[in-house]
């Protein structure tokens, strides 16, 4: 079966064109990761596929959840399987596989024009973006992590006097090359943090308290919160489209302090400043639409948790395209580890667009052609426009 039948086999929705647009697009991720290269343990599957960083989390679900039932459906055929094989069937296959193995398999009827790489995430465990990007079939670009280009800046032997220019140097670095920069502020402190962008001598101040605590053998992650301002707001300043993980995420963050309306002062100050990207967002997804249509400069996606979802996730989609502005809407998986998550972001993506879309087209709420612009502006269209990306060759 092609590629674009098996896509259109999953654009099930009430509108036949609805359902052949959908499998025929191309998307562009505009946040994913890497998978792990070689051949995994059950265990380090079942932790991979889990959005918990507990092994014994991940251990207590097993395979009952939406994302492994997801699975087992729509990559199972693809990998020689039954739709819907039991679970241990499915486990013992796979982890006779190895990962790049899958990825050839998976990634290419994914569909992907594009793929933005967040490589701040243990990257030094993950496959070569060069070997990814020919597994795929798709173009790759980066996105720099601001706080672990903090900490390697911490890391190397700069003097509390000079951290910030030597910040600012590296971000310039690594921003040249890149097509957007991420904060992971949400983990760290929270997104009710103060808005406001610190003096120099406060981040002199708590830089010299953080590489002195590291000179004393503590870890160099980044939690100090003028210094995660700092980073914030520098990475603001280049004018390079901005992502913050808001909402949905594993237990390093508290969740009730990752509403994006929490950002609402932050957007207020950067209004003229840069792009500000709302990565993921669930069960926060209506305020973000909220702000993508208050703010000018606002986006918003729900791809991390439409994996998560499973068969729910044209809700999700749904409840995504309320108040947000069409031009606001991106898409991404935020898939990691394993290529699974790459399918299931766009597959289960695309069910549920023609689901939802296609309702409204079958309706006369909407027409053909209003679905097909929308379709166009959140596959690919929006994510070109922000991070300035190429049309396809």
């Amino acid at each position: 079966m092609s590629s674009e039948i098996t896509r259109l086999a999953v654009a099930d929705g009430p509108h036949p064109a609805v359902n052949e647009l959908l499998a025929g697009a191309t998307l562009v991720d505009h946040h994913t990761h890497s998978i792990a290269r070689g051949t995994l343990t059950q265990p380090a599957f079942r932790l991979m596929i889990s959005e918990s960083d507990r092994q014994a989390a991940a251990d207590a679900a097993g395979p009952d959840t939406q994302v492994m039932f997801a699975a087992r459906r729509w990559c199972a055929p693809l990998l020689g399987l039954p739709a819907h094989v039991p679970a241990e069937t499915y486990l013992e296959h796979r982890i006779g596989l190895a990962n790049e193995e899958v990825a050839a398999r998976l990634l290419p009827p994914a569909g992907f024009e594009r793929l933005l790489i967040d490589t701040g995430y243990r990257a030094e465990e993950l496959l070569d973006l060069g070997q990814l990007g020919r597994l795929a079939g798709a173009s790759i670009d980066t996105i720099v992590r601001l706080e672990g280009l903090a900490e390697r800046v911490a890391r190397s032997g700069v003097e509390a006097a000079g951290f910030a220019n030597a910040f600012r140097t590296a971000l310039e670095h690594e921003a040249a090359t890149a097509v957007g920069l991420k904060s992971i502020i949400a983990y760290r402190v929270g997104l009710d943090f103060d808005p406001a962008r610190p003096s120099a001598g406060e981040v002199v101040d708590h830089a010299g308290a953080w590489l002195r605590a590291i000179e004393s053998g503590a870890g160099t992650r980044l939690v100090d919160p003028v210094l995660l301002r700092f980073v914030l707001w520098e990475g603001a300043s280049t004018g390079k489209p901005l992502q913050i993980h808001t909402g949905y995420g594993d237990p390093d963050l508290d969740l009730h302090r990752c509403d994006p309306l929490l950002l609402s002062d932050f957007l207020r100050a950067t209004e003229r400043t840069c792009p500000v990207l709302l990565l993921h967002t669930y069960p926060f997804q209506r305020q973000a639409g909220y702000l993508a249509q208050m703010y000018p400069h606002v986006f918003i996606d729900v791809g991390l948790a439409i994996n998560y979802t499973g068969a729910q996730s044209s809700q999700l989609i749904a409840e995504s395209l309320e108040l947000a502005p069409f031009t606001k809407v991106l898409f991404s998986s935020d898939a990691w580890g394993i290529p699974e998550l790459h399918l299931l972001g766009s597959w289960l993506f695309r069910r549920g667009m023609a689901r939802v879309l296609g309702a409204w087209v079958a309706r006369d709420d909407w027409s053909l052609a209003d679905a097909e612009r929308v379709i166009r502006l959140v596959c690919a269209e929006n994510a070109r426009r922000v991070y300035g990306l190429p049309e396809p060759a």
